[in-house]
């Protein structure tokens, strides 16, 4: 990396790590975008959790505002993220699918095209992601761009929102949960009691911090008809 893009980079963690998120995106926006695109995929590599998911959030920003002035500059963008989720380029794909669902929850134009893919790697018959802490990301990720377009979830992703409800992984668990809160379909399926007694507590990335929820809060914020209370 050139002198000059060290420095950037260092930048931009610098910003990432500020406390108040309007303030870090309005000096994030100041960086080239050619140059702030390459610094913020780097990022969803931190070990710092909250710092890889304050950059899935600039990325949204970012990829929506590229596509305001070029879709296909945007479009390259999603198929940078569509890569590293790929078998064949080599590496993990930490962050891609949140940044994924980030991105569309910004941009309609751009979850027009794309949407089919965030859905495809829930999918059992699609481009299903197996790896245990990628399937994280993908629920989050989809519940995130559910949360701009209820009305967009699919039959197929319902049903496996719903199956993750019994995940042994109460992260995936509290995300799935999130998701199908998000695309209010609770009218449309049993609550399972378990999950309405679990207590189990997760921290929830809420836009630039976490939020520690009870799993079982996620049902209760909801309003009274749209919980259907029953049995598994």
């Amino acid at each position: 990396m050139k002198p000059y893009g060290r420095k950037t980079k260092k930048q931009v963690g610098q910003i990432l790590a500020l406390g108040n998120r309007t303030q870090a995106l309005k000096r994030l926006a100041q960086i080239p975008d050619a140059q702030l695109i390459g610094h913020l995929f780097s990022y969803f590599y931190n070990k710092e959790e909250l710092i890889k998911f304050r950059s899935v959030t600039a990325m949204g920003e970012l990829a929506a505002r590229i596509a305001d002035n070029s879709m296909e500059k945007a479009r390259i963008v999603m198929r940078r993220i569509m890569w590293n989720l790929n078998d064949e380029s080599g590496g993990i794909g930490w962050g891609s699918p949140e940044a994924m669902g980030e991105i569309l929850s910004k941009s309609p134009p751009l979850a027009r095209e794309f949407k089919c893919i965030l859905f495809s790697y829930l999918d059992d018959k699609g481009n299903h992601i197996e790896h245990e802490m990628l399937q994280r990301g993908v629920l989050w990720g989809i519940g995130t761009y559910l949360g701009t377009a209820p009305q967009n979830i699919t039959d197929i992703a319902r049903e496996q929102l719903q199956a993750h409800l019994a995940s042994t992984d109460p992260i995936k668990r509290g995300y799935a949960l999130r998701a199908l809160a998000n695309a209010r379909v609770f009218e449309y399926m049993l609550v399972p009691d378990f999950i309405q007694a679990d207590k189990t507590t997760i921290d929830i990335y809420t836009g630039w911090d976490f939020t520690a929820t009870r799993i079982s809060d996620i049902v209760h914020a909801c309003t009274p008809e749209q919980v259907v209370a029953g049995n598994e």
